[in-house]
């Protein structure tokens, strides 16, 4: 139950990304689901929300209704179509200034820098709190993150550095990502706190019988979200040819190229051919949300191979599923992965690592049962309505005691 005596009227904000689209189309990812069922979960317990997305197709309404006490509202900042992530930096302010005609508000939620720039200045100017939450944030030249995490617009440093040190709390989604805000952004430690996101383990649950005879007599592994080099697909494929034939399972990868990275399908299509597994690896782009629960808990292993992830909600999700994960050993996926419990973190990006680890998972059946039963336990720590009251309890902290007892 919300600890707010009455409901609060919420904004949260995804400029770049809408939490209705699919993940893994364009740049729907994690973040989209986070801030989605963030919203549901507080709609249930009483509060009203309001998502504020750019509009970024003619097609789309002015608003429509998510679910019971949940709206989302496009506004038109910048062309009617979709456009590269780091071009969003040109529609901050008019998107602010189409949020201004909306309200109003007890708090304002920003996710992604974006997000923030646009509205830490109208929450001010309105005399509103203003959360933010990053889900992702630029490395510079000195951090071991700048191989697989780029500045992607030129005030992105300077701009979550403002927001860290002037928001009035920020949301991290991990320790991971808390201690990076501090430490990397300069935010004052006493003003982010960590809310976990949480797992749908009813729509995310193992399977009750053996999985169906497949195409491929070795079953399948899974490698899914946004394609960008980010996400260390390259890895996956140089990982999988290394597997010994016998054991080696198809690999199934879903999601889709956004903008920024058009032809990467093809460069990820020739590296497997290079490797002789062309026709051991699939793209089934991006999956519903069903679609993606039956290809998890049909998997005979999921791997997380990004170069940088602050939570890895793909991991729980698989947890949950009661699959094991392989997975980088970076950020938070230390925090959705325990290591050797739940699945097996690798601490080095060599395939021949990667493989060694996949060929224990693939070739012991105890070990994956054990895996599988410890990650399904695992995940069942974390649910959405636990989540969502993590966030009203940040936001009553920044309320009138009238408002939040």
């Amino acid at each position: 139950m919300s600890p707010a005596t009455d409901p609060l009227r919420i904004a949260l904000v995804s400029l770049h990304t809408s939490p209705g689209a699919e993940p893994g189309s364009g740049d729907a990812g994690g973040m989209n689901v986070v801030v989605r069922h963030q919203a549901e979960a507080m709609a249930a317990a009483g509060h009203h929300v309001e998502i504020l997305t750019r509009r970024s197709s003619p097609d789309r309404p002015a608003a429509r209704r998510l679910g019971p006490g949940v709206t989302l509202r496009y506004l038109d900042a910048g062309p009617l179509r979709s456009v590269p992530k780091g071009d969003h930096e040109g529609f901050i302010d008019e998107f602010r200034g189409r949020a201004a005609t909306l309200g109003p508000w007890d708090v304002i939620h920003s996710h992604h820098w974006f997000s923030g720039m646009a509205m830490l200045p109208l929450a001010r100017s309105l005399g509103v709190p203003h959360v933010q939450s990053f889900h992702s944030i630029a490395a510079d030249a000195t951090t071991p993150l700048s191989e697989g995490e780029r500045p992607e617009s030129t005030g992105r440093m300077a701009g979550e550095a403002w927001l860290a040190r002037e928001s009035d709390a920020i949301v991290a989604i991990s320790a991971a990502e808390a201690a990076t805000v501090v430490e990397r952004l300069g935010g004052s430690a006493d003003r982010v706190t960590v809310v976990h996101p949480g797992v749908d383990g009813t729509l995310f649950h193992p399977r009750t019988r053996p999985p169906a005879r497949g195409a491929h007599p070795n079953g399948y592994a899974v490698v899914a979200g946004r394609l960008q080099p980010l996400k260390g697909l390259d890895l996956a494929i140089e990982a999988l040819a290394a597997v010994p034939a016998h054991l080696r399972p198809e690999l199934v990868i879903a999601g889709d190229a956004s903008a920024d990275y058009a032809g990467y399908i093809d460069e990820l299509t020739r590296l497997a051919a290079g490797h002789g597994i062309a026709d051991g690896v699939r793209f089934v782009g991006p999956r519903s949300r069903v679609e993606l629960a039956a290809l998890f808990r049909n998997a005979r292993v999921v791997l997380v191979p990004s170069h940088s992830e602050t939570f890895g909600l793909v991991a729980l999700e698989a947890a949950a599923s009661g699959v094991p994960v392989v997975a980088q050993g970076t950020g938070g996926l230390r925090e959705a992965v325990l290591a050797g419990d739940t699945g097996l973190i690798i601490e080095s990006r060599d395939p021949r690592d990667w493989a060694d680890a996949l060929t224990e998972v693939l070739g012991n059946p105890e070990l994956a049962r054990r895996l599988s039963a410890a990650a399904r336990a695992r995940a069942e720590v974390f649910d959405w309505p636990r989540s969502a009251a993590g966030l009203v309890h940040v936001y009553c902290g920044l309320l009138p005691v009238a408002v939040c007892a």
